[in-house]
């Protein structure tokens, strides 16, 4: 059974709150031929009305009263007259389409008291679930209108753990007052693979990682450029791996290494720039967590190798610049998203505004200070 709303006209008579019904076959036919201005404030149909299950209602019957002037007043005793005219058809019409709806709910809806009418307890508790399907269905017109403003809604975001450690975790402060209606769900992803997947499934509006995870002229992506990420060698004190704060990555590769797996892209790009540079490098201990090889490295265990993203104040640590012939190993750490699918206003200023932060923000973890 189809509801729908309808709101008595300045002059209707009926003050209250009861069951009316809609012919769905004849109505538009007696509409032309009537006085538009004999209406009553009924809604004119021009089709047959269907219920939630698809099929045609029998009874024709789909509308309760939900307007009213006295919405604090109990529920009446009426006569058919009155809503007949309202509905601009016969008495005999309307008492036989309340019949078969009650005939197609299985359900009596009207006691007769007389001349009158008055409703069941079925037929109370039915219009008052009736009423809740409209109030309904009116907070969801309100709840389009609010997303239209494209302030409202709920965004997904993947990031990797150290990102969300050293950006997200203040950032979703920042955005929170500009856009408090937005719910942002973040999911950590530990690989570029993961966000990738996310990102194909549409289960997520945004992803980041490093710019190399994607091959360039992809045209199934966009991306924003965040900040540049450096590569950093973090070691305990007692080593000296270069004063100015910086080594070359073929004199590193000879130390015990402590590095991130093959599913990192920073890791991947290590690999290439060592083996650009001619070497091979002595790895001892493979993480996919940041935070395990820095613990491994305070222990004295090996070098860590890590992005600088990462928070390594936390650790007594020395940190220098990885090099290649003498320039720094770095990336650039973008937002990523997929072109062939909106994206609301509030997600793409959540990209603007994370830019702009991270710039304020990164890099995390800088070269040691030189010792004296």
């Amino acid at each position: 059974m189809n509801v729908a709303t309808v709101r008595p006209s300045a002059d209707s008579s009926i003050k209250s709150i009861g069951f009316i019904g809609f012919p769905c076959h004849a109505l538009a036919p007696r509409a032309q031929e009537r006085d538009p201005r004999s209406n009553c404030g009924a809604t004119r149909l021009s089709r047959p009305i269907y219920n939630s299950s698809g099929h045609l209602c029998r009874s024709g019957i789909t509308t309760w009263i939900c307007g009213t002037r006295e919405p604090s007043s109990p529920l009446p005793n009426w006569a058919l007259s009155p809503a007949a005219v309202r509905l601009r058809i016969a008495q005999p019409a309307l008492s036989r389409q309340i019949s078969n709806l009650e005939q197609e709910l299985g359900l009596k809806l009207f006691d007769r008291v007389g001349r009158r009418l008055v409703l069941t307890g079925e037929g109370e508790q039915l219009l008052g679930d009736c009423r809740g399907l409209l109030s309904c269905a009116s907070a969801v017109v309100e709840r389009a209108q609010l997303l239209r403003r494209g302030d409202t809604g709920t965004l997904k975001v993947a990031a990797s753990p150290q990102f969300i450690e050293a950006a997200m975790s203040d950032f979703l402060h920042r955005y929170a007052q500009r856009f408090p209606s937005v719910q942002v769900k973040l999911i950590e992803a530990i690989a570029w693979s993961d966000t990738l997947g996310m990102l194909e499934r549409g289960e997520i509006h945004v992803g980041q990682n490093l710019l190399g995870a994607v091959r360039p002229g992809d045209p199934r992506f966009a991306s924003l450029a965040l900040q540049v990420v450096e590569l950093l060698a973090a070691y305990h004190a007692p080593l000296i791996l270069g004063k100015s704060g910086a080594i070359e990555i073929a004199r590193l590769a000879a130390y015990p290494l402590l590095v991130l797996d093959n599913s990192f892209v920073s890791r991947r790009n290590f690999n290439a720039t060592c083996r650009l540079a001619g070497t091979e490098a002595n790895i001892v201990f493979e993480s996919r967590t940041p935070h395990t090889l820095l613990a491994m490295a305070e222990r004295g265990h090996g070098v860590a190798v890590v992005p600088s993203a990462v928070r390594i104040d936390r650790y007594p640590l020395r940190i220098v610049r990885v090099t290649f012939r003498g320039k720094p190993l770095h990336e650039p750490w973008p937002v990523f998203w997929d072109k062939r699918r909106h994206m609301p206003s509030y997600a793409t200023a959540f990209c603007a505004m994370l830019a702009e932060y991270v710039r304020e923000v990164f890099p995390i973890s800088r070269p040691s200070e030189p010792k004296t």
